[in-house]
C-alpha cells in the first residue's frame, strides 16, 4: 500500500494505493475506516464516475426509522403504522 498526502491550504487530505484482490475484493485501509466510521455489517452504496469508483456510507434504514418513530422497529407493528401514515400524507 502506498500513502500519499496532499496539502492544499489549510486542507489535509491524505490517500491510499490499494491493490484489487481474488474476486475483486478492496479492502479499505484502517484510517479511513475509523475516519468514516466504517465497521464490519455497514451498509455502501457504490457508483462508478467516469474512471472513478465512488463508495459512500449509507445510514441504516431501520436505525432511521428507529429515530423516526421514536422506538425499536418491528416489522409487524410498524408494517401497519407505515400504512396509515401513507394514506394520511396522500390525502
Amino acid at each position: 500500500m502506498l500513502e500519499v498526502v496532499v496539502i492544499y491550504g489549510d486542507i489535509q487530505m491524505s490517500e491510499k494505493i490499494i491493490k484489487v484482490g481474488k474476486k475483486f475484493v478492496v479492502v479499505i485501509p484502517s484510517d479511513i475506516r475509523k475516519k468514516i466510521k466504517i465497521k464490519e455489517g455497514d451498509v455502501l452504496k457504490v457508483r462508478a464516475e467516469k474512471n472513478k469508483i465512488i463508495l459512500e456510507k449509507i445510514e441504516n434504514p431501520y436505525k432511521v426509522l428507529e429515530r423516526v418513530i421514536g422506538e425499536p422497529y418491528n416489522e409487524k407493528i410498524d408494517e401497519k403504522k407505515a400504512e396509515r401514515f401513507l394514506k394520511n400524507a396522500c390525502s
